[in-house]
């Protein structure tokens, strides 16, 4: 219960600091200005006579790869940069329990920003005739590709004080990820390794999300995001854990 309260108090320190900077509120309009013209308008949403949300799930992983470092790029980095690390870390908490904490938060933070976009449902449902429950799984997988994107940025937070290499290397690396499962990437390998394209493919973001958002949540994909974010908080405790002895 303790390592709950814990947890509970740090979310609620990192949830506040977002709403009270005017970057957190900048940074939903850019989100939603940006996921609605490019579902709406790159896509010619009305010009294809077909009022579903495939667009929007097909750009939201694009969206998440240039926003989701920035909403996570200050969570440890600006901690080292101010020295309130130690400050932080002096308090009666675990290092995990701060970790998950500023994680939760950051996720949160994303969900709000997901949740806000729900008009963009209720149009194409007046519109046309949606299947509601591809449109929920899809959601859902936004949910947990959002999970995996902020665990990516919380590690790279930690591995320095510059929010902008930590926007850099956060880019980088779920830039990665997204390519492994992306068409050009994986035709180039399946024409000479079609197992390796198989193999990389599974590591990718896009692959498991694209899975759900056909309508089908698989326990496989929710296993995949989840052990994708496990496997970086771990790597931040480990990073973080260096750092303090060093």
């Amino acid at each position: 219960m303790d390592s709950f309260n814990n947890i509970k108090a740090i979310f609620k320190r990192e949830i506040k600091s977002y709403f009270q900077a005017p970057v957190a509120y900048v940074f939903m309009v850019v989100f939603l200005v940006l996921i609605g013209f490019l579902t709406f308008s790159v896509t010619r949403f009305y010009e294809r006579q077909t009022a579903d949300l495939q667009p929007f799930f097909f750009w939201l992983p694009w969206v998440f790869l240039l926003l989701v470092p920035a909403g996570t790029m200050g969570l440890w980095a600006e901690e080292r940069r101010a020295h309130t690390i130690e400050l932080l870390l002096t308090m009666p908490i675990t290092m995990f329990e701060a970790i998950m904490g500023k994680f939760l938060a950051a996720w949160s933070f994303i969900v709000i920003s997901i949740i806000l976009t729900f008009p963009i449902v209720i149009t194409t449902s007046y519109l046309g005739n949606p299947d509601l429950g591809a449109v929920a799984a899809g959601y859902v997988g936004a949910i947990l590709l959002a999970g995996a994107y902020v665990s990516v940025g919380i590690l790279t937070s930690s591995m320095t004080r510059s929010q902008v290499i930590s926007f850099v290397l956060s880019l980088v690396f779920c830039l990665l990820f997204v390519l492994a499962g992306w068409d050009p990437v994986t035709g180039a390998f399946s024409k000479w390794a079609p197992k390796l394209a198989e193999l990389i493919a599974s590591f990718s973001f896009i692959t498991h999300f694209e899975s759900i958002q056909r309508g089908v949540i698989d326990l496989r994909d929710v296993i995949y995001y989840i052990s994708v974010m496990a496997f970086m908080i771990a790597a931040t405790h480990v990073v973080l854990n260096n750092r303090k002895s060093a």
